[in-house]
């Protein structure tokens, strides 16, 4: 490998004994007329989403004036850092008739096309608008696309509209094939770092017993690769490999504690008893499949819809679902914007990451853009109008934070994924119901 000479993509990957680590991208290994020109490197845009269920309490969520001047909302205030890199956009609507409230509110959201009421072996929907990104982006990565959540697929007879396949995703790659969510972390550490046999459990469990890393086949190569590099490069390549080790060794301490809980643990082995632990862990691999550049499109599920999760840690008892069926009563709303918050505090602690996370001339959150926001807004009436919606992140520099913006009335959320398009460099036509772009935010 003349590293000296030839340039490694990001994708570049040390194999040995069956495993792979994928590198972040390393100024040491540009190719030698590229030396010293940052410029010469070509900057990396990336597309995440990130769903919440069961709609939003509104009042709690919407700012009271548009523009730059607007005041953080309760459920807002935990992005209070972040400010200046997300834009708040109101007013875009998925309206259209079938399908049930929850299955229409989660299958319409990236594609714009109401689920038909089929049997689960018989779906049929629409591309997803990430998935229109992974297509072209995916030229480029490993994987084209990642898909995680925090729920199981099986909803074991708890799905009451008969659609349950259209509220476990989001994530379309066709009109008849729906993505699954992954929601154990160790399927999808594995699918990013580990080896290539990751459907057989049996191998899993062998590595989960003999307490081996998947980093331990490759700790020469990258020693070796460390002697090679200059200062910065083998700082940036150190903090990369450390973090892979963190998340993974997180995921073994979450294994063990599964496998001594008895046959008692309601979440399968290797899935956190606690939403804050899981969400993070979640989100922290995300951030490694960025840094990474093993794939550019990550959509993640923080619950699928008629969630019925609740929230010790918080002191909410009530069951998400039932929760937001809220008949208007000020109390419940009050609790239910609890949630809302803390969801957003969470998404805030993947903004730190991202925006800790050097990448080119700036950080991750700089060149990547998320899309933040719910199916349904007042969820008590199922509202598919005034879509609690944001934006964070810079796509590499065509998006300006720092705003709320409103949008007129009956304006499809397609043409917001239609701004994206043009923000990520992808120019379409057109994308489900969209009737252009938001042109506010074109600026």
């Amino acid at each position: 490998m003349l590293i000296n000479k030839y340039a490694i993509p990001r994708r570049a990957v040390l194999r040995g004994l069956g495993t792979m680590l994928a590198l972040p991208a390393l100024d040491g290994l540009a190719p030698a007329f590229a030396a010293g020109s940052r410029a010469a490197a070509k900057t990396v845009r990336r597309l995440g989403i990130v769903y919440v269920p069961n709609g939003m309490a509104m009042d709690y969520w919407t700012p009271a004036i548009e523009g730059a001047g607007y005041e953080l909302t309760p459920v807002l205030e935990p992005l209070a850092k972040h400010r200046n890199t997300i834009t708040v956009v109101s007013g875009l609507t998925q309206k259209g008739k079938g399908g049930g409230a929850h299955s229409a509110a989660a299958s319409k959201f990236l594609t714009g096309r109401i689920p038909e009421r089929r049997n689960n072996s018989e779906l049929k929907a629409s591309i997803s608008m990430d998935q229109v990104v992974a297509k072209e982006f995916g030229r480029e990565t490993q994987l084209a696309s990642l898909e995680v959540g925090l729920d199981p697929r099986d909803f074991a007879g708890t799905c009451a509209e008969g659609l349950c396949a259209y509220t476990t995703t989001i994530v379309w790659r066709d009109e008849a094939m729906p993505l699954p969510m992954d929601n154990n972390p160790r399927v999808v550490f594995e699918r990013l770092f580990g080896d290539g046999d990751i459907s057989d459990p049996a191998v899993r469990l062998r590595r989960i017993q003999n307490q081996r890393s998947i980093l331990d086949s490759v700790t020469a190569k990258v020693s070796d690769l460390n002697r090679r590099l200059g200062a910065e490069a083998r700082l940036k390549l150190g903090q990369y490999v450390d973090a892979v080790r963190d998340v993974e060794r997180r995921i073994q301490r979450v294994e063990e504690q599964g496998a001594q809980a008895g046959p008692t643990i309601e979440q399968p082995a290797g899935i956190p008893a606690t939403f804050e632990e899981h969400i993070k862990l979640m989100f922290d691999l995300q951030v490694l499949a960025f840094q990474s550049d093993l794939t550019r499109v990550i959509t993640f599920m923080v619950g699928r819809e008629t969630s019925a999760r609740t929230y010790p840690e918080i002191g909410v008892p009530d069951a998400h679902h039932p929760l937001s069926h809220h008949n208007n009563d000020p109390n419940k709303i009050a609790t239910m914007a609890r949630i809302n918050a803390l969801h957003t505090h969470m998404f805030s602690y993947f903004l730190d990451k991202l925006q800790a996370t050097p990448d080119g001339d700036g950080s991750l959150l700089d060149n990547t853009l998320l899309l933040y926001g719910a199916g349904m807004s007042n969820s008590n009436h199922h509202s598919p109008e005034n879509l609690p919606l944001l934006l964070a992140g810079g796509a590499a520099g065509q998006h300006k934070g720092g705003r709320h913006v409103v949008c007129p009335p009956d304006t499809p959320v397609a043409n917001l994924h239609m701004t994206i398009f043009e923000k990520l460099g992808l120019r379409m036509e057109s994308f489900g119901e969209s009737a252009g772009t938001i042109e506010t935010l074109s600026v």
